[in-house]
């Protein structure tokens, strides 16, 4: 488990390390570059780059945990990917359920996986449960979400590539929204943005406005029309 600088959580905690490109959002992966930089330095976890790898004695660490805390599960991988075993997918499930004090983040693109598994996942009330939307191609994973047994699900709109309507947010309980970041950040239009903040305001669904990124996201910052906006499930 290690801080994190990623705005809608506290900490992150990776069974898992590694994946492979599936979609558009996937081009300037964050993650892919970290590991290079972390097996260059020369951290054993990531001694095969990004290669896909398991680390079962990972999956004790919320065990010690002492204080509550909100957790994003494998941010420096996919734990729906198809080359994770159901039994690994199961015991890190297994782990978030056993310990309720603290809330576990979940998020993929790999959707249809994750609607296969659902039905064998113990879906415990501090498991928010996530999918990647980064453009109106990849509106069918809100249905994949939606079929889950998950009591808090959201969606994340980072990067966002295209503007998105229509969103079905009838069983959301949180929207994020995010330019990518980066020496080749793709363009996001402050339109796009607003209209689907107009979207999460008519359905009643949080909006979290990370970043607009770029090549200097610090620099580009995170106001929208001079707000900051960084709602958050009522749970």
């Amino acid at each position: 488990m290690s801080k994190s600088k990623i705005e809608w959580t506290g900490s992150t905690w990776n069974p898992t390390t590694g994946c492979t490109k599936l979609s558009s959002g996937c081009q300037n992966c964050y993650a892919c570059s970290m590991a290079r930089r972390l097996k260059a330095m020369g951290i054993k976890k990531y001694a095969n780059g990004f290669d896909l790898a398991l680390h079962p004695s990972v999956l004790n660490e919320p065990y010690n945990w002492k204080k509550p805390r909100t957790v994003f599960v494998n941010s420096m991988s996919d734990l729906f990917h198809d080359e994770i075993p159901e039994s690994f997918i199961l015991d890190t499930f297994n782990v978030m359920n056993q310990n309720p004090m603290h809330t576990f983040q979940v998020l993929t693109k790999r959707a249809e996986r994750l609607a296969e598994l659902s039905e064998r996942i113990k879906w415990t009330k501090n498991i928010w449960m996530g999918v990647t939307i980064e453009s109106s191609d990849y509106l069918n994973r809100i249905d994949c979400l939606n079929y889950t047994g998950a009591f808090v699900k959201f969606l994340s709109l980072e990067p966002l590539l295209g503007p998105v309507s229509n969103l079905n947010l009838s069983k959301i309980d949180w929207l994020i929204v995010g330019g990518e970041s980066g020496p080749k950040a793709r363009h996001i239009s402050e339109e796009w943005v607003l209209e689907i903040k107009t979207q999460c305001r008519r359905s009643n669904v949080p909006f979290f406005f990370k970043q607009w990124g770029g090549k200097n996201k610090k620099k580009a910052g995170k106001l929208l029309q001079g707000e900051v906006y960084c709602e958050m499930p009522a749970i």
